[in-house]
């Protein structure tokens, strides 16, 4: 998979060296950052801001605990962040951290806002290497936070954008069993992102023991029922094959001890798993039966 940023500006010009940030004009505490007319922190401000205005805007969110102005300054370094430019810039101005320490807020609509800046950045693959030390953060948050929620969902696909790449996987290693019961209990929204995210892991042969010996509820293998959503029965279907693939090109280690009951492996390569798999062979979907075929050819 490649990393691709959510839009782009080609005629971005290269920014000045970061400068130490100054105060902003006007009385104190500096609520507001205008460019003429408009309010800088406005989130509907829909012109994208130079090096100058983001350190202004960075400077502010640093400064002020109005949760009104930090919401609104975390959408618009958000908004901003989709351009590949401001990516960069964003970094260089000391930007990540400074929106980072948000996640830690109590109020969800901020948490929510600062790791939406946070997906938005983690696209460009510098920007993982600072976002990295707030991995654990968020897996524990995501765990924490109220179920199908906003905050929630924000969370997983930060960390779906941060295990597009093989780089920091092993930091969710402790976490798969969590994120597989959480794949089962919440809504169509959040069954697809975790298994989004889980499709990341398997495509990792580094991951595939992890996976397979994790514990998971019989009723994972409802996944795989004939009257499932195509789009969450493809994907769980893609990651019983990249797990399968994964198994071929690394092979079982000599004494490897077999997978617990209740694992994984135990529930994927079981006889009610074989059931289902022959049942989708005679599915409707011709990409389903595919999928089918290539995890068990002789189906």
């Amino acid at each position: 998979m490649s990393l691709l940023p959510s839009s782009h500006h080609p005629g971005w010009r290269h920014h000045q060296s970061p400068r130490s940030p100054r105060t902003c004009p006007g009385a104190p505490p500096c609520a507001r950052l205008r460019l003429g007319s408009k309010d800088l922190t406005d989130g509907s401000y829909d012109e994208v801001l130079n090096a100058k205005q983001l350190e202004k805007l960075l400077y502010l969110l640093e400064l002020t605990d109005d949760p009104i102005i930090v919401e609104k300054a975390l959408v618009t370094l958000g908004n901003n962040a989709a351009f590949s430019a401001n990516q960069a810039i964003i970094r260089e101005l000391g930007g990540i951290p400074i929106i980072g320490n948000k996640i830690n807020s109590l109020n969800h609509s901020i948490k929510e806002k600062a790791l939406n800046a946070l997906n938005n950045l983690s696209v460009n693959v510098e920007n993982q290497v600072k976002i990295k030390v707030y991995v654990q953060r968020v897996c524990e948050d995501v765990f924490a936070d109220p179920l199908n929620s906003a905050v929630q969902l924000a969370g997983l696909r930060l960390l779906t954008n941060m295990t597009v790449t093989n780089d920091y996987q092993h930091l969710l290693s402790s976490y798969i069993t969590g994120l597989l019961h959480l794949s089962l209990i919440g809504n169509g929204s959040t069954k697809v992102q975790v298994l989004k995210l889980l499709l990341n892991l398997s495509e990792n042969p580094a991951m595939t023991e992890g996976l397979l010996s994790a514990q998971v509820d019989s009723s994972f293998l409802s996944f795989f029922d004939g009257h499932i959503a195509n789009e969450i029965l493809l994907r769980a279907l893609t990651l019983f094959q990249n797990i399968n693939n994964c198994l071929r090109v690394e092979g079982c280690p000599a004494g490897q001890p077999p997978f617990a009951k209740g694992s994984l492996f135990s529930l994927l390569y079981g006889e009610d798993c074989a059931q289902k798999m022959r049942a989708l062979a005679h599915h409707h979907d011709v990409d389903v039966k595919e999928k089918v075929l290539a995890i068990m050819p002789k189906v």
